[in-house]
């Protein structure tokens, strides 16, 4: 056997080796399910996030054929910057953390759905002070927002606030930021504020599960309506599984009771399409307030 050869069948034998293993690499991904990376603003307690997501992620699984994922945040900023470096495929965002995330993302991230609710948010200014009836009461006062990115806890609340002539840094005693809505009540019920904001959405659920005495905190002004949260997705997502989530969103319908249960963790009546230009009114608000260049 010439030299040459033995070369030649010690290097075919070699391609055929490589390709064997790349078949076998091929193989066990075909066999490992793709992973959707999941994540929301922590707008309440992490272990809340948790448990009203649970469900969701399960029924998202069985439309995408994906494994899902779940895994909480510290601050809104981190749920931005894990969305822009491709790090989240789908997160569950505020309106101003959308719209900080369109910035961040150069205008690639897409909100592909919100609830119904959500066209018609508002938040609701609480206090346990018998002396305050009204926005202009607040005046001297101690005050808590819930997190500095929080579209309703802080950003469209101070805006209202704004348009009635009250500079929360120059008119109220103090500004503190719980970091959450059910935080600020919490500040607001030990008295720690003596008065605050919150969304509604979090408020209801708090007075239906009695976790806020309503005979001592109590709501004394609601915001005009303003688009709020959505499920936004990374835009360099593969568009068919942008589809399948949200033909998924889409597909949940509260007379059913599998998904009635899902919905009612997410206070949805029903989930409907939105899109970029629904948060323009939200990033002038930001502009506004000095929150974005």
């Amino acid at each position: 056997m010439s030299t040459s050869f033995a070369r030649r069948q010690a290097l075919r034998g070699m391609a055929v080796a490589a390709m064997a293993a790349s078949s076998l690499v091929s193989l066990a991904r075909a066999d490992t399910p793709a992973v959707l990376r999941v994540s929301a603003i922590p707008d309440e307690a992490p272990t809340e996030l948790q448990r009203k997501f649970k469900p969701l992620g399960e029924y998202l699984s069985q439309a995408t054929g994906m494994k899902v994922v779940f895994t909480p945040v510290s601050d809104y900023a981190a749920v931005v910057e894990s969305l822009a470096t491709r790090k989240l495929d789908l997160a569950w965002l505020g309106g101003f953390t959308f719209v900080q995330a369109k910035i961040r993302t150069h205008g690639t991230a897409i909100p592909i759905v919100q609830r119904a609710e959500d066209a018609v948010f508002t938040s609701k200014f609480i206090t346990a002070d018998p002396s305050i009836t009204k926005l202009s009461d607040l005046k001297g006062k101690t005050f808590a927002f819930g997190a500095p990115s929080s579209t309703s806890g802080s950003l469209m609340p101070r805006y209202f606030l704004q348009q009635d002539g009250i500079n929360p840094e120059k008119d109220f005693k103090t500004v503190a930021y719980s970091g959450a809505h059910d935080a600020t009540v919490a500040f607001v019920a030990a008295g720690k504020a003596e008065a605050g904001v919150l969304n509604t959405s979090v408020w209801d659920k708090l007075v239906e599960s009695r976790k806020v005495d309503t005979s001592k905190v109590r709501v004394f002004a609601t915001t005009p309506t303003y688009y709020d949260y959505n499920w936004t997705v990374r835009g360099d997502l593969d568009p068919a599984i942008i589809k399948k989530l949200t033909d998924a969103f889409l597909a949940l319908d509260p007379s059913r009771p599998e998904h009635k249960a899902i919905m009612d963790l997410q206070r949805a009546s029903k989930f409907i399409p939105t899109k970029a230009e629904n948060y323009v009114g939200i990033e002038a608000a930001a502009k506004s307030a000095g929150l974005l260049k």
